[in-house]
């Protein structure tokens, strides 16, 4: 169970984090939450779709692999792309509220990464933060302002009547089906019928490029597809 705690230097002193990717560090993961303004570094290795959150919000998500817990871009080495999205990278830590409504840095105990024996230290011998941490502190502001951002670009979507849900049915060589549902994409035709007024609606309100990459992406569904029919085949 998770266990955050507001990150400081006296308490946590001692803390390191391991950077290595990897099953035994809870990458072993199907998806993971992206923004708009990271889909240009996302849209080059992996679809990128929608999926319903909990409280009916839609989310979009990097899809890593087909069913749940499978990671196809994960192997004995690490994770094989040049590309690991924030909210991948900037696990265990997280943004939570001091007591006064601040955003400060905050940390899971208990997530499998975090120890004092091994992994990169937080902090300096003398209190100061480390570079990792930096590094860590840059990507939680990008990933919470990029997250904030979420709302009204799919807000536009769903005015427009740009997503549609679908199904990918996938059928390996060794006989084995597997049906991706519950997702939702944009609807290339509508997108390619609407108006010069809407069209520059969308990309006054900087959604436009947004909404191509997320088009562009879903060529790398064909890549997915040949990591399963890969995975399958070395461990058959």
């Amino acid at each position: 169970m998770p266990r955050h705690a507001q990150l400081n230097n006296v308490d946590h002193r001692d803390l390191r984090v391991v950077v290595e990717r990897g099953v035994t560090w809870g990458d072993a993961v199907m998806s993971a939450l992206t923004f708009p303004a990271e889909f240009r570094d996302v849209q080059s290795r992996y679809p990128i779709v929608f999926q319903k959150a909990a409280d009916g919000s839609l989310q979009p998500v990097a899809l890593f692999g087909f069913e749940a817990g499978e990671n196809l871009f994960l192997d004995a080495r690490g994770w094989e792309s040049g590309y690991v999205p924030m909210s991948i990278e900037r696990q265990p830590f997280l943004i939570g509220l001091s007591a006064d409504g601040a955003p400060m840095v905050h940390i899971d105990l208990e997530h499998p990464r975090v120890g004092t024996d091994e992994g990169t230290p937080l902090f300096r011998p003398h209190g100061g933060t480390s570079e990792y941490l930096e590094y860590i502190s840059g990507v939680l502001q990008t990933l919470h302002d990029g997250l904030r951002e979420t709302p009204t670009f799919v807000e536009a979507l769903l005015r427009h009547d740009l997503l549609e849900s679908f199904v990918l049915d996938l059928e390996l060589d060794d006989g084995a089906q597997h049906r991706l549902a519950g997702y939702y994409t944009v609807h290339e035709e509508r997108l390619a019928q609407l108006d010069a007024a809407a069209l520059a609606s969308l990309h006054r309100d900087g959604h436009l490029q947004s909404i191509y990459m997320l088009v562009a992406s879903l060529s790398q569904f064909r890549d997915l597809i040949d990591r399963a029919r890969k995975r399958r085949a070395a461990a058959a």
